[in-house]
């Protein structure tokens, strides 16, 4: 078992993604400005802390349904991919991009490993 294929990776991420859905209701004044500086308009903004909280149950199904944690984490590299580009899109500084980069790597490699099935 490896730390990306672990279950508790898994539990861990889905309890950020939870505690990022609830800063994005919020939101927090660095998520607006963020969310500003990419462009993003505010009337679309109240799909991010549901995305994020659907993530979060789509995470924790690793411990009954694998299948769909792994689909999770799919559609999770799909997601910080379209955050990495709207970052160079805007030619917003790469500080700023570095989350996202490391979760779109993050979320691309438990995608291609899937969870350990010895949980």
């Amino acid at each position: 078992m490896s730390f990306v294929t672990s279950p508790k990776t898994y539990a861990a991420l889905a309890a950020f993604q939870a505690g990022d859905a609830v800063a994005c209701a919020v939101p927090l004044p660095a998520i607006t400005k963020s969310l500003d500086t990419l462009g993003v308009p505010t009337d679309i903004r109240w799909i991010f802390p549901v995305v994020k909280a659907a993530a979060a149950v789509g995470l924790l199904s690793v411990f009954r349904f694998p299948v769909l944690a792994r689909l999770t984490t799919a559609m999770l590299t799909l997601y910080f991919l379209l955050a990495v580009s709207a970052h160079i899109r805007v030619r917003d500084r790469v500080v700023n991009a570095i989350p996202a980069a490391t979760f779109l790597v993050t979320f691309a490699t438990m995608t291609a490993k899937g969870p350990d099935s010895r949980a």
